[in-house]
């Protein structure tokens, strides 16, 4: 071969390898190198991984009675990043890509693809809903695809089963049966039971992110039980994997981890004693009340009026009815029951304690009306005095001056030490939020914030033993107290939680009474709580006795009346209070009840203790008392002078006495007396409803846009 035809054939070789070297470089940079990054550009089937919320347990009564359970609800949901990628796919299938309506896409809002390629396919079944387009737009910036939205959240089942039956097909719209908070018996227990709000934006973890392609969170209790058993009530999530086609349309479901349910709280309380205390609060205007077993530290039944609707929080509250809630001043939110009041007289009976404690169970005082402090001086309600008195005689007759006496024979210290030896000045520990833990002078509140830099004076140290001026305690606290008076002397801390039982791992909170203070080891003994618990009985059944109406013909009714006097909302009134337990013998209840504006214990609060205990003596006798669905009560500000005790025979043929203690013994103490603070629960703002706005609001052609 010449030598001029060689070099062609050297070049054409040299060519033909470069152009396939070059071609394998670029294969290999396609096929392998980048291989992913191209498959991800490909249509082709995909998974997703769904978070649904666990099922939240139930809580019941101590008979098993649900108050709070979980219903199965239907929902129409948008995943509004598939809604949107699928309009896209739509537009550049029958429009091309060059079409100004894909080039201007992203300038389209969220909701008005929504308007346009959705509602009007939903309306065809009947399934169209008015919502709020802010709402819609605000949530796929914050969201995107991976929290669904929830379009309609009240479809009947004949509709979740049509739309079923009619798969629509449409990407990014789905049902769902989600679990939804229900309150069977309305108001009932509500400040006990609470209330839960959706999950938020924050509850989600980067973790979570990361897992889940979709995802619902749980919705969380903020308020009553249902916050503070949240983590046992919270059931386990479920896991749901589904494959989907190029267009974001569903091919099968891969797998399927169901959410679990959580534990069932079982709490201390009688529903049906609860719908006894709650409609006998309800003869006032704000109160609170407290049925307890003494010989456990089980509250039987908790009530606080006004009190609210826990439904009206499930999903979501109406803003006007949240406006409504926050503006009444009878605060329906807040529970009473441990919350502050003045106790007035009631303080007697820690004072009597501490004077058998510290030796002067039989001492003896003389009454002259009052007693003076240098120039100040503190009546007994009873002007003209009550003579000598002892220990039993002065609980009865609720003397003033006897106690004002004892207190300063005692000192300041030793009072306040066996005050909070009872609980007092500090929280109980019942398993509710935003408990109060009142205050007494001396204690760490009352030096440092209430009066600091003063000290306890012989007249606020008077004034303590009475329960007036600087004091303030819960009725759960009086309760726990009064209980361990009536068991003869063991302080048992007082519970709403009596079980917590979980599905598979069975009883994780034991049924167990805690005794927190045995008083016999403290210094008090057995003759001595005879004594207070025999001023107590006398007090209720014989002549004399301040507490007169609450007494029960034969029942062994023993109580304590207390009128404080306070300042309420700017106006002179009273804290009216009945404290009492039954049968003297063998204890099973004790009865607390704490009325503001009544006028005083005996007349306002005594008649509605003696119509709880004439319920719960029915009970034991066999009649069954009723229980239904409650409407909330809102509360008023009249004043109460009395409350009208229903007959009972014989008993009213015995003339009742002066009511007693009326508050407005300390007028002319210097010191002005301090107003126990409500407290009001700092919950987190609960979910509020977003009205429909223009936006969504106008309802669609009821036509299918072809595809």
């Amino acid at each position: 071969m010449e030598p001029r035809y060689r070099l062609r054939l050297y070049l054409l070789t040299a060519l033909i390898l470069v152009g396939f070297g070059a071609l394998l470089s670029r294969l290999y940079q396609y096929q392998i190198k980048e291989r992913s990054k191209f498959l991800r550009q490909v249509p082709s089937n995909y998974t997703v991984t769904i978070r649904e919320p666990g099922i939240r347990g139930d809580i019941t009564d101590r008979n098993g009675v649900i108050l709070a359970r979980n219903q199965r609800n239907h929902e129409v949901v948008f995943n509004l990043e598939e809604i949107r990628n699928d309009y896209k796919r739509h537009l550049i299938e029958t429009k091309g890509k060059d079409d100004p309506q894909v080039k201007d896409f992203r300038k389209l809002k969220t909701h008005e693809i929504v308007n346009i390629w959705v509602r009007p396919r939903l309306a065809i079944h009947g399934l169209d809903n008015k919502y709020s387009a802010n709402a819609l737009n605000t949530h796929y910036v914050t969201h995107g695809g991976l929290v669904p939205f929830t379009f309609r959240d009240n479809l009947t089942y004949d509709q979740f089963a049509h739309f079923a039956e009619h798969n629509l097909e449409l990407a990014g719209v789905d049902i769902r049966v989600s679990p939804r908070r229900e309150y069977l018996y309305g108001s009932l227990a509500s400040h006990i039971l609470g209330y839960v709000k959706q999950w938020e934006k924050g509850d989600i973890t980067d973790e979570e992110k990361l897992k889940f392609k979709h995802y619902t969170g749980d919705s969380k209790g903020i308020a009553g039980v249902e916050a503070t058993m949240n983590s046992h009530l919270t059931g386990s999530e479920g896991i749901k994997t589904i494959l989907k086609n190029e267009k974001g349309k569903v091919i099968s479901m891969v797998d399927y981890i169901k959410p679990d349910v959580g534990s069932r709280v079982e709490l201390t309380i009688d529903s049906r004693v609860q719908c006894l205390v709650e409609n006998t609060l309800r003869r006032v205007g704000r109160a609170a009340a407290v049925v307890l077993d003494p010989n456990t530290g089980e509250v039987l039944a908790m009530a606080s009026v006004p009190d609210f609707t826990p439904s009206y929080f499930v999903p979501s509250i109406d803003p006007d009815a949240w406006k409504n809630y926050n503006s009444n001043r009878a605060h329906p939110l807040v529970n009473k029951a441990i919350n502050n009041f003045t106790p007035g007289s009631t303080f007697k009976l820690p004072t009597a304690i501490a004077a058998a404690i510290h030796g002067h169970a039989y001492d003896h005082e003389g009454c002259s009306g009052y007693v003076a402090y240098g120039k100040i001086k503190i009546r007994c309600w009873k002007r003209s005095g009550h003579g000598s008195l002892g220990l039993q005689e002065s609980i009865q007759r609720s003397c003033n001056c006897y106690f004002m006496k004892i207190a300063n024979e005692i000192g300041s210290k030793k009072m306040l030490s066996s005050f909070q030896l009872l609980g007092l000045g500090r929280k109980t520990g019942i398993e509710l939020p935003s408990e109060a833990p009142g205050f007494i002078p001396g204690n760490r509140f009352w030096r440092q914030q209430l009066r600091p830099g003063e000290s306890v004076t012989p007249s606020i140290t008077g004034m303590m033993s009475i329960g007036q001026s600087d004091s303030a305690a819960s009725p759960l606290q009086m309760a726990a107290l009064v209980g361990a008076i009536a068991n003869r002397g063991q302080y048992y801390k007082p519970r709403v939680v009596k079980r917590v039982i979980h599905p598979h791992q069975g009883i994780v909170v034991q049924n167990r009474p805690n005794l927190k203070v045995n008083l016999l080891q403290e210094g008090l003994k057995p003759d001595h709580i005879e004594r207070i618990r025999k001023g107590m009985f006398l007090a209720a059944n014989e002549l004399g006795g301040t507490a007169r109406r609450a007494a029960v013909k034969d029942r062994g009714v023993c109580a304590k009346t207390g009128t404080a006097q306070t300042t309420d909302m700017g106006i002179k009134s009273n804290d009216a209070w009945t404290v009492a337990f039954a049968p003297y013998d063998r204890p099973r209840y004790v009865v607390v009840v704490a009325v503001k504006r009544g006028s005083s214990g005996g007349a306002v609060a005594g008649p509605l203790v003696h119509l709880i205990m004439r319920g719960l003596f029915a009970r034991d006798e066999g009649l069954k008392l009723p229980l239904a669905k409650m409407k909330e009560y809102n509360g008023d500000f009249i004043v109460r002078d009395r409350v009208e005790l229903p007959d009972q025979g014989s008993l009213l043929d015995i003339a009742f006495e002066d009511s007693g203690e009326t508050g407005n013994e300390i007028e002319n103490v210097i010191t002005a007396p301090a107003v126990p603070e409500m407290i009001r629960p700092r919950l987190p703002k609960p979910t509020i409803r977003q009205e429909a706005d223009a936006e969504g609001s106008t309802a669609p052609k009821a036509i299918i846009i072809e595809e």
